[in-house]
């Protein structure tokens, strides 16, 4: 795993000094501390921050073809590079490392753009072609089909700068740290800002699935895959439950196998839940790896599950390690997480995964897999249940059974278990719009879209009415996603809003690379998921049982209790890390009148009178806890990026290999 970074002056000849790529991989030292390469013409720079996993000694970037008329940086894993080698090979390619990066550069060669439809893998990377002579180079930036792998850039100036972080972008000196406010209302929304766009003004994100291609200084962006359920419905989707656990369990295992494929140790995280329950055990079962695993526990009862923890680390007997949390911990952290995400977040739970991936390299260790993905694709989050729900309500409006099946979902949630009146109001807004394209998604949106009361006056007005939610469901009006059954828009719209940018951003590529660990993730090969979304929704959430065909696939893996167990959402504290018995010095400062009106984003008013609550109660309702980390989390965001960037100091690197080219 590394980072990259780059600037490629689209106009004219105009040599780029190696000192700034030199800080722009300093700022993104943390993703790849081992080595660093650096590749420079009179157009082009860029550069590498190499976590050294597979061919150590000789995979060294940037690479490049047999003759040097394309070069590549790439951060990521190709995990089907052994096969592709051969293939390549036998096509006449040469090779001078046994790395897989140098696999992408000749298939990129052979096959063009169209070299991402053959790579099963997590990836960012930049390749320039110089094969059209002097003028008609080309820049080919691309991202894998789920976003695990971040990539941005920035047009400024007749420049394209690139890098696997904002950071990187924002040290250049012709780039301005100028915070987009629409993007703010849809972190207050959606969790996250809505893809292509970030936090900030003209910098945007490759989107998953998409490729950038930049020829005769002219950059457009391509999309090479999407997440498909129109497949459904077909006669293959008619075939046995047996067989879709058997072909399920198949394609794991080998999307499991591929990826513990290094020339390191590789680890497992094991929550106590199903999905990395299951990764563990295919681990155990179909390999010969010596399993260490890692996991979180709180000292808050609410939210620790050590005991189903212990529980599997007994059933499989690997050699684990766990990190106790505690409110105070995550305070600590949060405005290192903050550098990290560098967005605003709603919830806290990326902290402890910070702290968590700092267990690993404590343990000598670079790569764990993770279960993400499952719950996207095998439909086991509560969200896809409450639809269910709510459309067997709403056949029956008027009765009052059918809302009661709603409280085993959020026993978790304060407010909900007042009773069944206030269940039913909360629940029944727009309940028979079942035919609107992002029901299933209406009641958590519109929740969260109430924190925008604590916007500033000035905010509310620069956003002139701006509604995030009616932005992205205009961009689902002509989709086929229309057609599909309500589970599979469920999904695509969690997938969109959710997945890429939040979970697998946030809380998932940041903090681990803050660490300098790398994750991979099995459940997201896209193997996986093209056949996962071929499967009739009923051996997804039957009734209301989750990952139901996951669950048959597993059996005889896993002990009963983690298979008929329901789905427990991961989730840390956040009003006691914050406004508990200590107020950290920083969180006093950042919520103090003066620092909320300096900044702008919020009501001072309305930020003390939830101060001022949160002092005085034991506990706070969901909306109001994610109002807290919302609003300290924007203040750090705003000292550290807008106000004082860099807010850390760049670390100096020293370039292993340094390709001038003329």
């Amino acid at each position: 795993m590394c980072g990259i970074a780059g600037i490629y002056n689209l106009e004219k000849d105009s040599p780029i000094e190696q000192a700034l790529i030199e800080k722009m991989l300093g700022l993104i030292k943390h993703r790849g501390p081992d080595e660093f390469g650096i590749y420079l013409d009179k157009r082009m720079a860029m550069g590498n921050a190499r976590l050294s996993i597979i061919d150590l000694s000789t995979g060294s970037q940037p690479i490049s073809n047999e003759n040097e008329t394309m070069w590549i940086v790439f951060n990521g894993e190709i995990f089907n590079y052994i096969e592709l080698r051969k293939e390549l090979l036998k096509k006449g390619h040469r090779f001078t490392s046994t790395s897989d990066t140098e696999v992408i550069v000749h298939l990129y060669e052979e096959y063009g753009t169209k070299c991402v439809n053959y790579l099963n893998g997590q990836f960012a990377f930049a390749i320039w072609d110089k094969r059209g002579g002097k003028g008609s180079e080309t820049l080919f930036l691309a991202r894998d089909r789920v976003g695990i792998r971040p990539l941005y850039y920035s047009l400024v100036r007749g420049k394209l700068i690139f890098g696997s972080e904002i950071k990187s972008i924002l040290i250049h000196p012709e780039v301005s740290a100028i915070a987009n406010l629409q993007s703010l209302a849809e972190v207050f929304t959606f969790w996250s800002p809505l893809s292509p766009k970030t936090l900030f003004e003209n910098i945007f994100e490759i989107p998953p699935g998409h490729f950038l291609t930049v020829k005769n200084g002219k950059p457009s962006i391509s999309q090479y895959w999407e997440v498909d359920f129109s497949g459904n419905g077909d006669v293959e989707s008619f075939r046995r439950e047996e067989e879709w656990a058997e072909g399920l369990l198949e394609l794991l295992v080998d999307a499991t196998r591929i990826r513990l494929r290094a020339d390191v140790p590789v680890g497992a995280y094991l929550s106590g839940g199903l999905d990395s329950s299951a990764i563990a055990a295919l681990i155990r079962n179909y390999t010969s790896n010596y399993l260490k695993t890692f996991s979180i526990s709180f000292t808050d009862p609410s939210f620790d599950e050590r005991e189903h923890q212990e529980q599997m680390v007994r059933f499989l007997g690997t050699d684990h390690r766990v990190i106790e949390c505690a409110d105070e911990d995550i305070s600590r952290v949060f405005p290192d997480v903050i550098w990290h995400t560098e967005c605003p977040i709603l919830r806290t739970s990326p902290a402890p995964m910070y702290l968590l991936s700092g267990l690993v390299k404590k343990n000598n260790m670079k790569v764990v897999l993770t279960g993400e993905g499952a719950d996207e694709f095998f439909g086991g989050y509560n969200i896809f249940k409450e639809t269910k729900i709510r459309q067997f309500w709403a056949k029956r409006p008027e009765s009052r059974m059918r809302p009661l099946l709603l409280r085993r979902l959020y026993p978790y949630v304060k407010g909900l278990s007042k009773g069944s009146a206030y269940l039913e109001s909360f629940f029944r807004k727009n309940l028979t719009d079942t035919d609107r394209i992002e029901y299933s998604h209406l009641i958590r949106w519109t929740n969260t879209a109430a924190l925008h009361r604590f916007f500033s006056h000035d905010v509310k007005s620069m956003l002139n009415g701006y509604d995030p939610i009616a932005g992205y469901v205009s961009t689902l009006s002509n989709k086929v996603i229309r057609d599909w059954d309500v589970l599979s828009r469920a999904q695509y719209i969690e997938v969109k809003t959710f997945m890429s940018s939040y979970l697998l951003s946030s809380q998932g590529d940041r903090m681990l690379m803050a660490n300098s660990v790398e994750g991979r993730f099995p459940f997201l090969d896209h193997r996986v998921i093209e056949f996962a979304n071929k499967m009739p929704p009923q051996l997804k959430l039957r009734g209301l049982n989750e990952k139901y065909i996951l669950k048959k696939a597993m059996k005889n893996m896993l002990p009963d209790p983690v298979i008929q167990r329901n789905k427990q959402p991961y989730r840390a504290p956040i009003k006691g890390s914050f406004l508990g018995n200590r107020i950290p010095g920083y969180v006093e400062e950042l919520l103090s009148p003066e620092a909320i009106k300096r900044s702008g984003y919020f009501d001072p008013r309305a930020v003390n009178m939830l101060v001022k609550k949160a002092m005085k109660v034991r506990d706070l309702n969901e909306r109001e806890n994610m109002a807290i980390a919302g609003i300290i989390s924007t203040q750090l965001f705003h000292d550290q990026f807008i106000e004082n960037f860099p807010a850390k100091a760049i670390r100096n690197i020293e370039p292993l290999k340094v390709c001038r080219v003329s």
